[in-house]
């Protein structure tokens, strides 16, 4: 008798609980990297929560060593046409203003690395608790490609000059620094993690739904005047990165295992 094939775990697990909605990144090998489909997975699960009124607040989180390592470099290279990186951006930044747009404040969990558009995805998000262990970058500089779309979101964050240095260098920050720079709201140890974001949560979700909601519309309405621009300008500079010769070359030595050869 054959063995009965054992269904893939879904890309992204809902779990509703008390009003809070908690929504977990589930691709832990892959460093559950934004490909295509786990956009897709996430602006659904957005979609969906937007006509929820059980749900008060949601929390984004990651299985894994790493929270979200970004964009998926091997599924841009293969797309390789201009216009099919570019609409990849584009859902991706739809997606990310989703999540400024929702009436729901979202919480960031992160307990290990955002890299990329990992940390795009940190930043977007009205609060973050991060672990000790956490560490955040933007180093797509390195490979050839600016990290356009994340600095939307990292420079509304943080100061201008700190973001500059993160996207310039693509060092690493650590938790600790990252709680300096506004980041991220809280560091607590790994262990305290999940307390740490369910003590905020609840205290969130105990406030008025409505009172929340257009105060975190005002807040954005009048802080962020022109995100839909900064982010059509940085789809495009970013797919430009994306598909030039730079950029290829870096996707290449990324997914080899090399380092990089520019041309001077």
């Amino acid at each position: 008798m054959s063995a009965v094939p054992q269904a893939e775990e879904p890309i992204l697990i809902r779990e509703d609980r008390d009003g809070i909605c908690t929504l977990t990144l589930n691709r832990p090998k892959q460093m559950n990297l934004l490909t295509s489909e786990m956009i897709a997975a996430i602006q659904d699960a957005l979609d969906s929560i937007a006509q929820d009124d059980s749900v008060r607040v949601v929390v984004l989180a990651a299985n894994g060593k790493g929270f979200c390592a970004g964009h998926d470099l091997k599924e841009i290279r293969e797309l390789g046409d201009k216009t099919k990186v570019e609409a990849l951006f584009r859902r991706c930044a739809r997606m990310m203003l989703s999540i400024q747009q929702l009436a729901q404040p979202v919480i960031a969990r992160v307990q290990g690395a955002a890299a990329a558009a990992g940390c795009q995805l940190v930043a977007q998000c009205d609060l973050a608790v991060a672990a000790e262990a956490a560490k955040f970058t933007t180093p797509g500089v390195t490979w050839g490609f600016f990290c356009s779309t994340p600095g939307v979101a990292v420079g509304r964050n943080i100061h201008r000059k700190h973001a500059m240095e993160m996207l310039l260098t693509g060092d690493l920050i650590d938790a600790a620094r990252a709680l300096e720079w506004g980041l991220v709201n809280r560091v607590v140890s790994g262990e305290r993690l999940d307390e740490a974001v369910a003590e905020l949560a609840r205290k969130i979700g105990a406030k008025p739904r409505a009172t929340v909601a257009e105060g975190k519309r005002a807040f954005y309405e009048q802080m962020d005047l022109g995100i839909e621009r900064a982010y059509e300008m940085a789809s495009r500079v970013i797919t430009a990165s994306f598909v030039n010769e730079e950029g290829r070359e870096g996707m290449d030595a990324f997914i080899e295992k090399r380092d990089p050869k520019w041309k001077r």
